[in-house]
């Protein structure tokens, strides 16, 4: 971290994002390059169909893949000055394998480093593994310890009685738990789909065709070896492609990152808003300052800078998924600078999903709070008395009930003398009189085993 770093991911939030730096830096980006190479080699050595290249001893093949394993900054600047001449970044990745390997008893399969790629061979496999590793290893841990923590909520104060609220007016109750829930609900189906989610690759030349493959060896079944290889790193072969890989799995997957990113948006501004309603309430962490002048404040600081950082990363994320499968013809280079990116919305959504989880440490349910709303709000049980008068033939009970609700306050006295004037069999008339704005939550207490 610098205090002179241009944009906040590497200066203020660096601690947070620095773990995506494996994944999605520059440095990330040459060694899965050169983890592509250095496996495309051994493949193709492995391979005796490859009468040319000879197959690799076991000191070889542990020293190859060593490059990888053993890759630093050091070797990373290597590579960078050698782009400085060639101007051409993938190829300074072949140059350096064979000064790498040049002096070493692989000297003598220099000229199979690279052999029929185009840059994009080695790319669209490099960021596919790159998206792949850095949402499963980084991303998606702590998203799922932002669900586990709101599940654990929910399943706590999944019987606390709580007034809802629709178009910010006083609603049918519900329970704080079974609002929580429904969050849970909706992000554990984007995960779902994340998880599911197909990180394709392609293998197959300068504009898709195996044309200098089989022109070299005719024999080959390329599209077999392609597949083989393509899978062996653990993605999915994409079989039909120009260029470049269509990029159409990237946008399927920034989709349901955004998807998951306006969930928690939709969250964060409920937590807001039930804070300034008092339904949860801030814990006082010493020290901390929570405004310049007016010392008696706990501003709900952590949901907002969670929503300007969603904003951000939803916006990156959305015109990566719009522009990324646009190419012209066989391709076009403007995907090369916008690939560059992909970290930083992921970066942004990490962020947000970091300071969520620390805004919900230090909120917790105001039962007192919920309590007292609720006791004022004996009118949300005009819903109930209608439905049961409506269900034992009473006309127009809608309308009966809406004449001395609708836009008033009532009391509990009021509602239980509408009661029991109304003519209803004794069991409903006893069920409605004994009902209070906290007893009327319904199923909401068992909706919340869903997520379980």
């Amino acid at each position: 971290m610098s205090i002179k770093s241009l944009t906040p991911l590497e200066g203020r939030y660096g601690a947070i994002t620095e773990p995506l730096e494996d994944y999605f830096s520059e440095w990330a980006l040459i060694k899965y390059r050169i983890h592509v190479e250095v496996e495309w080699l051994i493949t193709m050595a492995s391979n005796p169909a490859f009468g040319e290249i000879r197959e690799f001893t076991t000191e070889e093949i542990a020293f190859l893949r060593n490059i990888v394993n053993n890759f630093d900054e050091t070797a990373a600047l290597k590579i960078k000055e050698i782009e400085r001449t060639t101007n051409h970044d993938v190829k300074a990745i072949e140059y350096f394998l064979r000064e790498t390997l040049g002096t070493m008893s692989l000297s003598d399969i220099l000229e199979f480093i690279h052999f029929a790629c185009t840059s994009e061979d080695i790319n669209n496999l490099s960021y596919a593994l790159m998206l792949k590793h850095g949402i499963e290893k980084v991303w998606l841990p702590e998203a799922e310890k932002l669900i586990e923590s709101v599940t654990t909520m929910a399943e706590e104060e999944k019987s606390i009685p709580m007034l809802a609220h629709t178009h910010g007016q006083s609603a049918s109750p519900t329970t704080a738990g079974k609002e929580l829930a429904v969050f849970v609900y909706r992000w554990n189906r984007q995960l779902k789909q994340l998880r599911s989610q197909e990180y394709l690759g392609k293998f197959n030349g300068a504009v898709g065709n195996f044309n200098a493959h089989s022109i070299a060896y005719p024999e080959i079944d390329w599209e077999a070896v392609s597949r083989t290889f393509v899978e062996s790193l653990g993605l999915t072969f994409n079989p039909l492609t120009t260029q470049i890989e269509s990029h159409d799995y990237v946008a399927e997957t920034f989709h349901t990152l955004t998807r998951f990113n306006n969930i928690l948006l939709d969250f964060d501004r409920d937590m807001w808003l039930y804070i300034s309603l008092g339904y949860f309430k801030q814990k006082a962490v010493a020290g901390e300052v929570g405004s310049s002048t007016m010392p008696h404040k706990i501003n709900p600081i952590d949901f907002e800078n969670s929503e300007a950082n969603l904003g951000l990363s939803d916006a990156i994320l959305d015109h990566l998924a719009n522009k990324l499968p646009i190419s012209r013809l066989q391709r076009d280079l403007s995907d090369s600078s916008a690939l560059r990116n992909i970290g930083t919305g992921i970066a942004h959504s990490l962020i947000a999903i970091t300071y969520t989880l620390k805004g919900l440490r230090k909120t917790g349910v105001n039962r007192e709070a919920l309590a007292g709303d609720l006791n004022h709000a004996w009118e949300v049980l005009s819903e109930a008395v209608q439905t049961v008068m409506r269900k034992n033939g009473h006309a127009n009970s809608y309308d009966k009930l809406k004449a001395i609700t609708r836009g008033k306050g009532i009391s509990e006295e009021d509602i239980k003398a509408f009661i029991k004037s109304v003519d209803l069999p004794e069991a409903d008339k006893k069920r409605l009189l004994a009902l209070t704005p906290a007893k009327y939550v319904g199923l909401a207490p068992e909706l919340v085993n869903h997520i379980k």
